[in-house]
């Protein structure tokens, strides 16, 4: 099992390029199963969650490759209809796959999603849509869905949150329905558009994502040789802008689109961190550490601040000058990491979904635990700037978002090393 040691205390200088979003990859390989031509997808993260869809992809019968940055997908011969429970229950992503599969073939065999224990993430939303556009759905036994349609029928879906999973789910049901399917109060992430221009790549009618209301007419087969590049992880940049905002220093990072990342750089200017658009693709981060505190932060969904940086700015947060409040309003148990920066000195105080953090002097160097993903970031943004030498155990939960963390901070003047 892999570990952090860092040593902490020195400042970030250099350039970075991000690579392409996890987010967005991973709905985008499950989209491949549609299309029995070839999708070569460009700009893919070398992910644990990225494998794993590769390893899903492949048990379902699609000849699946890698080369370098991009993942081909050869989709002519579906042979199979039971999603691998080793598999599935490694990430929530996999989920989004009832809708591609059901779409081709009629029918699928799927545990119940896996991913970071941040509170319950329920699938009701995924469930009653898919039946609303025929699907009939069956929970057999241990958690097993049996899902079977002969087509699905286009139809309105209201859904009650802007889901991300769940919207995508029912786009990708609707690029093989009979007729028209309107969503309304989808989810306006970037991700979600990223999709809907891969689909459209594929030849599907569709349009309206990041509006709210997202229109697509369905076709009977699709069987298309496309190449399509992913677009940068917002959540990456906003790392790497947190990492330079607690250590201090100045950071280049190239392909990064501004927009994505607004919300997060509104925040940190409001910190005393220096953000300067370069062009629309990259940008300068300056900080001296001389951070202050942010009266509140309340996450919410895009074009919103995300979740995804929420314990990221807590790191960041507990060495500012003053009290910040944090309200998490997306997932119940997101402050599972706090307790272990409060290892390291960080002054938090949790109450159900909000935060209080009082801004300290220092922080020192502790063994810490990652126990999911972004908590796990978090804790190598304090690493980085606290006093002494940490040992942040569990990083596997940080290879899920980041590829190869330790290399791109190195390259940029952090003492970090894997063990």
């Amino acid at each position: 099992m892999s570990r952090f040691i860092i040593e902490g205390g020195n400042r970030l200088h250099g350039e970075l390029r991000i690579p392409g979003a996890k987010n967005a990859v991973l709905p985008i390989l499950a989209a491949t199963i549609l299309n029995r031509g070839t999708s070569i997808i460009k700009n893919c993260p070398n992910l644990e969650d990225v494998k794993t869809m590769q390893e899903i992809l492949s048990s379902l019968g699609l000849e699946v490759q890698r080369d370098k940055q991009s993942i081909i997908v050869n989709g002519k011969n579906l042979t199979a209809n039971e999603i691998p429970e080793s598999l599935a229950g490694k990430m929530r992503s996999s989920i989004v796959l009832m809708g591609a599969v059901l779409g081709r073939i009629g029918e699928i065999f799927i545990s119940y999603p896996g991913g970071c224990s941040i509170g319950p993430r329920p699938i009701d939303m995924h469930l009653s849509s898919l039946r609303k556009m025929g699907a009939e759905i069956d929970d057999l036994y241990k958690g097993i869905l049996h899902c079977k349609v002969k087509r699905f029928q286009g139809t309105e879906i209201l859904l009650d949150y802007p889901s991300v999973g769940a919207t995508e789910n029912i786009m990708l049901a609707a690029c093989l329905a009979e007729g028209e399917t309107i969503i309304r109060n989808a989810a306006k992430e970037p991700e979600i558009v990223d999709l809907q221009n891969f689909l459209q790549a594929l030849g599907v009618e569709i349009y309206g994502a990041g509006t709210g209301v997202i229109h697509i007419t369905g076709c009977r087969e699709i069987e298309k040789d496309v190449t399509y590049s992913v677009i940068p992880d917002r959540i990456v940049a906003g790392t790497y802008m947190a990492c330079v905002a607690a250590t201090g220093g100045e950071l280049v990072l190239t392909g990064a689109d501004y927009e994505p990342v607004s919300s997060i750089a509104y925040l940190l200017r409001n910190c005393g961190v220096s953000i300067e658009r370069l062009d629309s693709k990259n940008m300068r981060i300056k900080s001296d550490q001389n951070l202050k505190a942010i009266e509140v932060i309340r996450t919410s969904p895009y074009p919103g601040f995300p979740t995804d940086m929420q314990p990221q700015f807590v790191a960041v947060l507990s060495k500012a000058s003053g009290t910040s409040v944090v309200i998490e309003t997306v997932f119940e148990n997101r402050y599972g990491y706090v307790e272990q920066l409060m290892r390291m000195g960080a002054d938090i105080t949790v109450r159900e979904r909000v935060a209080v953090i009082k801004g300290v002097k220092r922080l020192t160097g502790a063994f810490v635990d990652a126990s999911d993903l972004r908590g796990g970031a978090a804790l190598t943004i304090a690493a980085l700037s606290a006093e002494g030498t940490s040992i942040i155990n569990n990083v596997m939960h940080i290879d899920r978002g980041y590829e190869a963390l330790e290399k791109s901070l190195g390259m940029i003047g952090a003492k970090i090393r894997r063990e």
